[in-house]
C-alpha cells in the first residue's frame, strides 16, 4: 500500500513539474472548430467546450492541486504542532482556552466554513489556502496535544525537568519530536483532504479563476456536457480520485510502517 501510494503521488508530482513541457500543447490554445471533440491521437483526452486540450489543462491543474495541498498542510501542521504542544504541556487554563477554540472550530462543518470565508474574502488561490488553513490546523493541534499529554509524563522528560531544563527546551527538544511520526501520517491524509476541498471550492466558482485550469473548475465546466462530451468530467474526476486515493494509501502505509507496535 505504501509503495502504491508513493508511486501515484510521484506520478502526479512528475506530471505537475514536467507534464506541460512533455505534452507540448498550450492549455490556452483554442480550436473552436473541434470543440467538444473526443479523444484522438493528437488530443488523447479530447477537447473542452472552447476547443482547449484537456490533457494539457489536466497536467497544469495538477500544479494547482498540489500547490494548495502542500501550502495548506505546511502551514496547518506548523500552527497545529505549536498550538497543540503548548496546550498539552502547559495544561491548566491555557489548555482549557485552546480546547474551547478547537471545539468551536470543530463544531462547524469544515467545507461550509471554508466556503463562507472564501465567499467573504473573494475567490482567489490565496484565499482558498487561507480558508483551508483556518480549519486545517485543528486536527494537528488535537493530535499533538494528545501525544504531548502522554510524553510529558515520561521518565526522560521528568529527568530533563529535574536537571533544570526550561519548559521551552523540554517541549522543543524532548516532547515535540516524539509527535513527528504521527504528524507525518496526518499530513499525508491532510493533503488528500486539501485537494478535495480545493476542487470543491473551484467547482463552486470560489477557487482558482479562469483561465488558470483547476480540476474542480473543469468538472463544473463539463457537467453541462455529460451526454455529448462525457470526457470533460470523466478525466478530471479520475485525476482527483486517483490522487486522493494515492495520498490515502501513502498515509495508511506510513501509519503501518511507523507504528512502534508493528511486529517486525
Amino acid at each position: 500500500m505504501l509503495r502504491l501510494g508513493l508511486a501515484v503521488v510521484a506520478m502526479a508530482v512528475l506530471a505537475a513539474l514536467v507534464g506541460p513541457a512533455l505534452v507540448g500543447i498550450d492549455p490556452r490554445n483554442q480550436e473552436l472548430a473541434l470543440r467538444l471533440a473526443g479523444p484522438t491521437w493528437g488530443h488523447p483526452l479530447g477537447l473542452d467546450e472552447l476547443g482547449r486540450d484537456v490533457l494539457a489543462r489536466l497536467v497544469l491543474g495538477a500544479r494547482v492541486s498540489l500547490m494548495v495541498g502542500v501550502s495548506v498542510v505546511c502551514v496547518s501542521s506548523v500552527v497545529g504542532v505549536l498550538v497543540g504542544g503548548i496546550a498539552g504541556y502547559a495544561g491548566g487554563w491555557v489548555d482549557i482556552a485552546i480546547g474551547r477554540i478547537i471545539d468551536v472550530l470543530m463544531a462547524f462543518p469544515g467545507i461550509l466554513l471554508a466556503i463562507a470565508l472564501v465567499a467573504a474574502l473573494g475567490p482567489s488561490l490565496g484565499h482558498v489556502v487561507l480558508a483551508l488553513t483556518v480549519i486545517g490546523w485543528v486536527g494537528y493541534a488535537r493530535l499533538v496535544r494528545a501525544q504531548v499529554l502522554k510524553a510529558r509524563e515520561l521518565e526522560y522528560v521528568q529527568g530533563a525537568r529535574s536537571l533544570g531544563a526550561s519548559a521551552t527546551r523540554i517541549l522543543v527538544r524532548h516532547v515535540l519530536p516524539s509527535t513527528y511520526s504521527s504528524v507525518l501520517v496526518q499530513a499525508t491524509l491532510g493533503m488528500a483532504g486539501a485537494i478535495v476541498a480545493e476542487a470543491s471550492l473551484s467547482f463552486l466558482g470560489l477557487g482558482v479563476q479562469p483561465p488558470t485550469p483547476s480540476w474542480g473548475a473543469m468538472l463544473d465546466a463539463g457537467r453541462g456536457h455529460l451526454l455529448d462530451a462525457p470526457h470533460l468530467t470523466i478525466f478530471p474526476g479520475m485525476a482527483i480520485a486517483l490522487l486522493v486515493l494515492g495520498f490515502n494509501f501513502l498515509g495508511d502505509g506510513l501509519r503501518d510502517r511507523l507504528d512502534p507496535r508493528r511486529i517486525k
